[in-house]
């Protein structure tokens, strides 16, 4: 009867704890949808694009960027929780028209930046707005 017992209980432990998990799992879902849904309307791009375009770039060759594979760039800052920080490049608010006109040419906010002008245009730089915000 005890063996009985503890292979219930085993049973029902490994039920509850993979009920929790599929919760845990299915929240982080809804929070990442909501997440990219605001990001969508902040900054009416596409992230869903941002990956061909941070490779198309190089982005990933300066900045570490959630996501991306092979992009662990240590020049520039990472651009990790971006939608949690206060300021762009130490200088900008973090709003989305910041963000965007920081991507599409960052020495209109500081002359002396290193992140150079890239020739990324503003939808595309919407579109690496959405992107970074969602995640």
């Amino acid at each position: 009867m005890q063996i009985t017992f503890t292979r219930l209980n085993y049973a029902l432990t490994t039920f509850v704890l993979a009920l929790t998990f599929i919760g845990f799992a299915a929240d982080r879902v809804r929070d990442k949808e909501k997440r990219q849904a605001v990001a969508i309307a902040m900054t009416s791009g596409d992230p869903s694009r941002a990956p061909a375009i941070f490779r198309r770039y190089g982005c990933g060759g300066c900045h570490v960027i959630p996501g991306i594979p092979g992009a662990d760039g240590k020049v520039g800052g990472p651009l990790i929780d971006l939608r949690q920080r206060l300021y762009i490049g130490g200088v900008a608010s973090n709003t989305s028209e910041n963000l965007v006109q920081w991507i599409v040419f960052p020495q209109r906010f500081s002359a002396n930046s290193g992140m150079p002008a890239t020739g990324i245009s503003e939808a595309e730089a919407r579109d690496l707005a959405a992107y970074l915000y969602a995640q």
